[in-house]
């Protein structure tokens, strides 16, 4: 049983979370300030369920300026950060592993689905492929060829140029969770507990700065040339 405190916390911050992603998605579809790359109009809500304000403040900052809309009323968007090719791409990695992450534990406690008696491993599992999997889908998506050569572009273009930074997130964010249930609370956290998703959050947090070097390593190298949404 957690502590009230915990779980107000909690609530607290996951309702943080969906305050900011409501704000980015009315941004896009009501105010029209639509991305170039349709991608990056997930990329940023999804960024900001954990990332919260932080994630708003980015959008408005790097995201925004450019849209269309934007470009119209104001003309070249704002000089960017040197570090910003970097941050994007990174929150672009974690949108993988957020999205795997959802899918993958609603699917696993639905079914209960376990392995040697816990639901974590197959969790765990899942987490990794569901990021790997919306990967590749987000690569196709953009991917301009047709057919079986625009999957297998979209399969090589993530496989030299996500993978790296996805198994770096997802290790992190797995480690944390493991450590959080076995050394803080002693118990399998589920996700009908609040308290289950703002460990979530903490470990995608974890994750989004430990795919950062890597991210960052890839760019340097020539590998991510097409970074998704980048301010130009």
């Amino acid at each position: 049983m957690q502590p009230t405190w915990l779980v107000m916390l909690s609530w607290a911050a996951l309702s943080v979370g969906f305050a900011s992603t409501a704000a980015i998605v009315v941004d896009h579809l009501v105010l029209r300030y639509r991305q170039p790359s349709r991608i990056m109009e997930i990329v940023w809500p999804t960024t900001a369920l954990y990332f919260g304000p932080a994630a708003l403040l980015t959008y408005h900052k790097w995201g925004r300026p450019q849209s269309r809309r934007w470009l119209e009323r104001y003309g070249n968007p704002p000089m960017r950060s040197r570090h910003a090719a970097g941050v994007i791409e990174t929150f672009h990695c974690a949108t993988h592993c957020t999205l795997g992450a959802i899918v993958a534990t609603v699917t696993v406690f639905s079914l209960d689905l376990e392995i040697s008696g816990s639901a974590r491993w197959p969790e765990f599992v899942g987490d990794y492929l569901g990021a790997v999997a919306i990967g590749i889908a987000f690569r196709y998506a953009t991917e301009a060829r047709t057919g079986g050569r625009r999957a297998r572009a979209a399969m090589r273009k993530f496989f030299a140029g996500d993978l790296l930074s996805v198994s770096f997130f997802e290790f992190a964010l797995i480690a944390w969770l493991v450590l959080a249930e076995h050394f803080v609370f002693h118990e399998t956290l589920r996700p009908s507990s609040p308290v289950f998703w703002l460990m979530v959050q903490i470990g995608l947090l974890i994750g989004l700065l430990v795919a950062w070097p890597p991210t960052m390593w890839l760019i340097r190298r020539g590998v991510k040339p097409d970074v998704l949404g980048t301010p130009a």
